[in-house]
C-alpha cells in the first residue's frame, strides 16, 4: 500500500510564505502547522485543509500527494 505526502513546504516556499504568516492567516498554531509541513500528522480536518488552500491559493492536490510505491510507517 502506498503513501500520502505533504508537500506543504513546497507550496509555502513557491508562495514565499513563512510558517508564521500561514499560520496568523490560517487560525492553526505554528506547532500544529509545522507537524503538517513535516508530514508528522495522521488527519488534517478538511476546515483546515480549506484555510490553507485559501491562504496559499492553492488545490488540495497541490498540498496532498499519493506514492504507491512508498512505504507507509505506520505499515513496517
Amino acid at each position: 500500500m502506498g503513501k500520502i505526502i505533504l508537500r506543504l513546504d513546497r507550496v509555502m516556499a513557491d508562495r514565499k510564505m513563512s510558517l508564521n504568516e500561514l499560520s496568523v492567516k490560517v487560525g492553526v498554531t505554528n506547532v500544529n502547522l509545522s507537524k503538517i509541513k513535516t508530514g508528522k500528522i495522521s488527519a488534517i480536518r478538511f476546515s483546515t485543509l480549506e484555510a490553507i488552500c485559501d491562504a496559499l491559493q492553492c488545490q488540495p492536490g497541490d498540498i496532498l500527494e499519493y506514492d504507491p510505491n512508498a512505504v507507509s510507517e505506520d505499515k513496517e
